[in-house]
């Protein structure tokens, strides 16, 4: 556009072409505008001054040289910006301005620097302890040994999946694996060492050394104290990329809790003795921002699980690692926190066994009944054939001397079929195991007709058995006492899995009985033989 104007100013006056006379030119509109119109109607017409130019841009192009405007060179045009261009500029640049306050989620946060951005979970202090559906444990840390985060970027956290069973070395030997190399005294090169360090239950030293002041993390608190929450299923909130997102995690119920002035009439001064409370939350523990607590190093040999159970009655442990600027604090799993995910499986478990406990308990009912009709038309007709020989014998002429010989044939031949039945269904030979033989057959038929799947329903009590035998056992750990009835929602399925573990019960006592029988009999016959 400058160019073209300054091709425009550069222009003489000497170029423009003859003016015709104005009453010419008048006469030639008037002829050309109005062929038609009578004088007498002719409107009076304004003068106007027409001054023709025959291609200006054309010959000062050519007297430059150029043809086109885009073929004059940079160095040529005139780059002086205009007071007119700048107040353009300026212009543009305030609506851009409005637009962006006006719809600000075009540009989100264009308007401030990096460095004050808020930093997310990437950057978090404090590690944390999580438990996955495999039961193994998922440990992440925030590693980093220099402080070069000057711009407040994110620190990548590590994450680290171990076994409960396996030592302390192991995950030590992994988080070393992640460090860079420190340099010693001699300027030698070496891999720093890593620490575990807990906080001391026991407390029970005649002269207690004086405990560090520590501050207890913010992050340890439990969610569930939070207002506006439920008491129960309530969820962990974590920031990822900037945004809240909410991890499953049950908190324990708020009546299990002692204040922090309970706690210490229970355990006592340190150094006092005392019982320790030990309620297994780890860190939903309610406890105040300042605490005095002592801290132990663990050795390296031993086992995860036995580390963090006993970690566990406090609210978080303490990895230091060598050269490190600080010590990295992770929260401790509660007995809810590490059994989510098997009590999650349980209760997903509980409610399909509901589902089909009613239509499996009406199936039973129908078949019992059914035995129980089959055993009184067998003692109805045992009956009748007393009162059949009875006739026989005594009121009619046969006698005793034809009916004895009917009556033992009889009862011979009933004893050899009943016999030959039991050795043909591999049963023992009892009215129980004849009973249960019905009710087998008679359920089979039901279950059939009702459309039951028993292989199913005998997949989901095995499932539900391991699951509580191992929610059992983290309970024992935990030293917490778990309600049973709460995760499974149902008095039908607490009676369905418990026929179900006496029906084991009795099948392992009999197996015994028969393996002992078995090794008394190998006994025998080996101190009778030679």
């Amino acid at each position: 556009m400058k160019h073209r104007l300054s091709a425009l100013a550069s222009l003489s006056r000497g170029a423009t072409l003859r003016t015709a006379p104005a009453s010419q030119l008048l006469g030639t509109y008037s002829r050309i505008a109005y062929p038609t119109r009578p004088a007498a109607a002719a409107r009076p017409l304004q003068l106007r001054c027409f001054t023709i130019t025959s291609h200006p841009r054309s010959e000062s192009f050519r007297s430059n040289g150029y043809n086109n405007s885009n073929a004059r060179p940079t160095l040529e045009l005139n780059e002086n910006v205009t007071q007119e261009e700048k107040d353009h500029f300026a212009k543009k640049l305030d609506e851009d301005k409005g637009k962006q306050i006006r719809t600000p989620w075009h540009r989100e946060g264009s308007d401030k620097p990096p460095v004050a951005r808020q930093r997310s979970a990437g950057a978090m202090t404090k590690g944390k302890l999580l438990t996955t559906p495999s039961r193994m444990l998922k440990i992440i840390l925030p590693l980093t040994t220099r402080d070069t985060n000057t711009d407040r970027k994110d620190i990548e956290p590590l994450a680290l999946l171990v076994h409960p069973q396996q030592p302390i070395s192991y995950l030590e030997r992994l988080i070393q694996a992640e460090l860079p190399t420190i340099k010693d005294k001699d300027g030698k090169e070496r891999i720093p060492n890593v620490h575990f360090r807990a906080e001391d239950s026991m407390q029970g030293d005649s002269q207690p050394s004086e405990a560090a002041e520590t501050t207890v993390s913010r992050d340890s608190q439990s969610v569930a104290r939070q207002d506006g929450q439920q008491d129960f299923e309530n969820v962990d909130e974590l920031r990822i990329d900037g945004k809240t997102e909410k991890t499953g995690k049950l908190s324990g119920s708020s009546k299990d809790r002692k204040t922090p002035e309970e706690a210490e009439a229970l355990r006592g001064a340190p150094g006092q003795g005392g019982v320790e409370s030990y309620s297994g939350q780890g860190q939903e523990a309610p406890s105040d921002m300042k605490a005095k607590r002592k801290f132990v190093r663990w050795s390296s040999s031993t086992e995860i699980g036995d580390f963090i159970r006993d970690a566990a009655r406090g609210q978080e442990f303490a990895i230091e690692i060598e050269g490190a600027p600080e010590e990295i604090r992770v929260g401790v799993p509660s007995f809810n926190e590490r059994t989510y995910y098997l009590r999650m499986r349980l209760r997903k478990t509980s409610r399909k066994i509901s589902e089909m406990a009613d239509v499996k308990k009406e199936c039973d009912e129908l078949a019992h009944k059914a035995a129980k009709n089959v055993a009184r038309a067998g003692f109805a007709g045992i009956v009748t054939w007393w009162g059949v020989v009875y006739y026989l014998t005594f009121q009619t002429e046969l006698g005793w001397d034809v009916m004895e010989p009917v009556t033992y044939l009889v009862g011979l031949s009933t004893l050899i079929c009943g016999y030959v039945w039991f050795l043909y269904h591999n049963r023992e030979v009892s009215y129980r195991s004849a009973m249960n033989f019905t009710i087998s057959r008679r359920q089979q038929k039901l279950y059939q007709q009702h459309n039951f799947d028993l292989r199913k329903w005998e997949t989901l009590i095995d499932d539900g058995n391991s699951l509580r035998k191992e929610i059992k056992a983290v309970a024992n750990e935990y030293d917490v006492e778990w309600d049973e009835l709460r995760e499974e929602k149902d008095e039908k399925v607490v009676e369905a899995l418990k026929d179900e573990r006496k029906k084991r019960k009795e099948g392992n006592k009999n197996k015994d009985k028969e393996d002992d029988e078995q090794e008394e009999s190998k006994d025998r016959a080996e101190t009778k033989g030679p």
